[in-house]
């Protein structure tokens, strides 16, 4: 198989939020093929690089950039990650939560209704759960809650019924297996395989995505040095929603008194907005990389102390 490779997304914008200054830590917690973090680098910042998936790592480690440290983990474990290597505070941290291009094109990692391969969909392959382990023993009810809130899918009782009646005599091993299935239940209904969210759903309960999110948000905030900035590419509106939520809560706002004055409402520590609006991939982008075409920038700075 060919090298695949995989395009950073949004990344003048994204690098540009961070405002990376010479000689000071950044976090990637979403390392993927170093595309972002050899921006960060060049730039002249170092860069604590966390990442679950193995193969990730070791490509990214052998590219030999000077300024990187890179650990195997989870993101939503980056507070933790940064002390243990020694660093108490960053001045950037960037999370790109989309899924990588070789992850995506290489068969055999399941992520692809495009590709037959095993229906795995792991990040981290020592992980002990697979997209094929919930697809054939969950419940309807816990197969209809993945497909609703995480695939945000409309239909997902009827196709958590449906995949939970089939499944006893022929069970869901393969991409292409269930993909057709959901295909001939659902029929085509606009431009996008009536599969995507399914599969979108999927990944994220195989990898915990909005857990890991939650822990990181609040994780960074905690380990950003007051002035430091804090930048999140999202691909879906739930992963989106939840950063929106989480720096606006932070941001806060001015509340009038009814006895006059202000009081500023919001959670500690306070932030404001670098993108007071998120910003999306310009259509040149789009056409380069069509894979940007969902992607949303949102960036906030941590408030002096």
């Amino acid at each position: 198989m060919g090298e695949v490779k995989h395009i950073p997304v949004l990344l003048e914008e994204s690098i540009g939020a961070l405002n990376v200054k010479r000689g000071d830590w950044y976090i990637d917690g979403t390392l993927g093929r170093g595309g972002h973090t050899s921006e960060i680098i060049r730039r002249g910042g170092k860069v604590l690089g966390i990442d679950r998936d193995d193969q990730a790592l070791e490509e990214t480690k052998a590219m030999g950039l000077e300024g990187l440290v890179a650990v195997k983990g989870r993101h939503g474990d980056l507070c933790k990650l940064a002390k243990d290597n020694g660093i108490d505070a960053v001045e950037g941290i960037l999370l790109d939560l989309g899924i990588s291009s070789p992850q995506l094109d290489e068969a055999e990692r399941g992520f692809s209704f495009l590709r037959e391969g095993p229906l795995d969909m792991r990040m981290d392959q020592t992980g002990a759960v697979t997209a094929a382990d919930l697809v054939n023993t969950e419940s309807v009810e816990r197969l209809e809650e993945v497909f609703r809130i995480f695939g945000e899918e409309p239909q997902a009782r009827r196709i958590a019924k449906a995949i939970v009646a089939e499944r006893v005599p022929r069970p869901f091993l393969t991409t292409k297996a269930l993909a057709l299935f959901v295909e001939r239940l659902l029929g085509y209904r606009g431009a996008h395989h009536p599969a995507t969210k399914v599969f979108q759903a999927l990944r994220m309960a195989v990898n915990d995505e909005v857990g890991e999110l939650e822990k990181a948000l609040e994780g960074g905030m905690e380990i950003l040095a007051p002035g430091g900035r804090f930048v999140v590419i999202t691909f879906e509106s739930i992963t989106d929603r939840i950063v929106k939520q989480f720096f606006s809560s932070h941001v806060g706002r001015e509340v009038s008194l009814q006895q006059g004055g202000q009081r500023w409402e919001g959670k500690e520590p306070r932030a404001m907005w670098i993108l007071k609006r998120a910003v999306k991939a310009s259509e040149r982008e789009v056409a380069a990389n069509p894979r940007a075409r969902s992607a949303k920038l949102r960036a906030i700075e941590k408030a002096a102390a």
